[in-house]
């Protein structure tokens, strides 16, 4: 039998036909406009979202065994904000994982009910990403639109809503609203007075793997496959991600270098990093797990590139980074062109260059980007290391993994294994994995994953440069709090 992964992104929705064993028979993406009405905000349409995934099935069956399709999930870009009325019309556009409109709201939920009281509620605190402050935005904001909500829902439950029919999400994306209890698995009563919002406009919750129901009929037919194909809930796309590595179980790790960068860390156990610079989210595999997120990871490279050296040959700009540079370089980047997630949870925070002097050249700019980045995500695997998780290797995905130099530079920051696998689709394959699970071709995730996910090669960090490279990162951890005032100046 045949499965489809859905992984509704930023800038694309990319989908692909997988069959029981992992073999992709088809893959295909199709790109919609993202919108910056205001300077830090970041808006799609719902309808473009639903629009681009049919017109990418119907490409994707195209000359396919349609009657082989057994069964669909989702992996996608988590925390949006996507509100309905009581006719299921989008009141507004929705608002996005990357916007950081809420500085005012976070400061109210973070100081006034407290990080404590957060946590106590849903085991994180405000960050400018999620949808709670979100909420509170729309209420205080737009209270027309406010008061037009019947539903509330994140955006690949979009999709699912419209292909089944069915108001559902599931534990490891709701986890990212901060509505969301993650250690009990259920909507936080408390968080839901506090946003002004009734249960009933939030979604039936169900763990990632579970059958929510099955495509409406008319849509089935439209695209000429079973009516009886199930559909999975899905996750968010990093637990999808995960997924599609086999980060799954206890104690394993995966760093995903796409428009964001994540460091997830898979457990068995709910565990919350007391300073609330990780998040502690419900994982897909059915238990939990702590992750760090920085909010532009590939897109630092994808802006140098196409918007500051003007070139789309990415490869051949990475030619001239040669293995002696590494851990030489004298220009540090910090990757913070949307503000900063974790760990330092601040919306002001730019992206700057330090460093350059007459002798730098436009490689050493290019290397800047690729390192800053990987310091970043190393600021929050020191604080996974602080909580006594023993890290030794990781798994990388995302499209800044397509990167031999990058994958190495991760590696020699980090000072542990990275495996690169053989298949990497992302989250589109984890949601296929989930959709086989559903559908009852694996029992469970860690069976999946353990039949479909191998892996390549394994890039083992080099002495010398892991030692370079040591000493650049205890410099690149003083740039920014040195100039955290000057951000918040330059951005008031």
């Amino acid at each position: 039998m045949n499965y489809i992964g859905i992984d509704l992104g930023t800038s694309s929705v990319k989908l692909i036909l997988m069959n029981e064993k992992g073999k992709i028979i088809n893959s295909v993406t199709e790109e919609y406009p993202l919108s910056f009405p205001n300077p830090g905000w970041s808006e799609q349409n719902p309808y473009d979202w639903y629009e681009k995934t049919m017109e990418g099935l119907r490409k994707l069956l195209d000359g396919q065994n349609k009657e082989s399709v057994a069964g669909i999930s989702f992996g996608g870009q988590m925390h949006g904000l996507v509100v309905l009325d009581e006719n299921d019309e989008v009141i507004r556009p929705a608002i996005l994982w990357n916007d950081g409109r809420t500085t005012k709201e976070c400061d109210y939920l973070n100081n006034v009910i407290g990080k404590d009281k957060l946590t106590e509620y849903t085991a994180n605190i405000a960050f400018a990403g999620f949808t709670a402050p979100k909420i509170l935005w729309l209420r205080e904001n737009e209270p027309d639109n406010f008061k037009k909500i019947s539903k509330i829902m994140l955006p690949k439950d979009y999709l699912a809503y419209r292909l089944t029919g069915v108001f559902a999400t599931d534990v490891s994306d709701a986890s990212g609203m901060l509505t969301f209890d993650v250690k009990n698995r259920c909507w936080s009563e408390e968080m839901l007075d506090i946003c002004g919002i009734r249960k009933d406009m939030m979604a039936h919750i169900y763990e990632s793997y579970e059958r929510i129901g099955t495509v409406k009929a008319e849509i089935a037919r439209e695209l000429g496959i079973p009516e009886n194909v199930i559909v999975a809930a899905g996750a968010g796309d990093n637990a999808a991600a995960a997924v599609g590595t086999g980060t799954v179980g206890d104690g394993m790790c995966n760093i995903s270098l796409g428009t964001s960068g994540t460091i997830f860390i898979s457990s068995n156990e709910f565990g919350v990093d007391k300073n609330n610079a990780l998040h502690s989210f419900a994982h897909a595999d059915g238990h939990y797990h702590l992750m760090g997120c920085m909010l532009s990871a590939a897109s630092c490279n994808k802006w140098w590139m196409d918007e500051i050296i003007n070139t789309k040959e990415y490869a051949k700009e990475q030619l001239k980074i040669t293995e002696d540079r590494l851990g030489n370089n004298h220009v540090f980047y910090l990757p913070y062109l949307m503000g900063e997630r974790s760990p330092h949870n601040n919306p002001a925070a730019r992206a700057t260059f330090t460093g350059m002097t007459m002798d730098t050249d436009r490689a050493d700019m290019t290397q800047a980007v690729l390192e800053g980045v990987a310091f970043a995500i190393r600021d929050s695997f020191e604080i996974a290391k602080s909580l006594g998780i023993n890290i030794t290797e990781t798994k990388i995905c995302g499209g800044g993994a397509k990167s031999p130099l990058w994958c190495k530079i991760m590696a020699n920051v980090l000072n542990i294994k990275v495996n690169v696998l053989k298949s990497e689709e992302g989250p589109s394959m984890g949601g296929a994995m989930l959709a086989m699970v559903a559908a009852g071709e694996y029992a469970d995730v860690c069976q999946a994953a353990e039949n479909i996910v191998q892996i390549k090669e394994t890039i083992e960090p080099d002495v010398a440069i892991a030692e370079r490279y040591e000493k650049k990162y205890q410099h690149f951890k003083t740039i920014y709090p040195a100039l955290k005032q000057v951000f918040n100046l330059i951005t008031q």
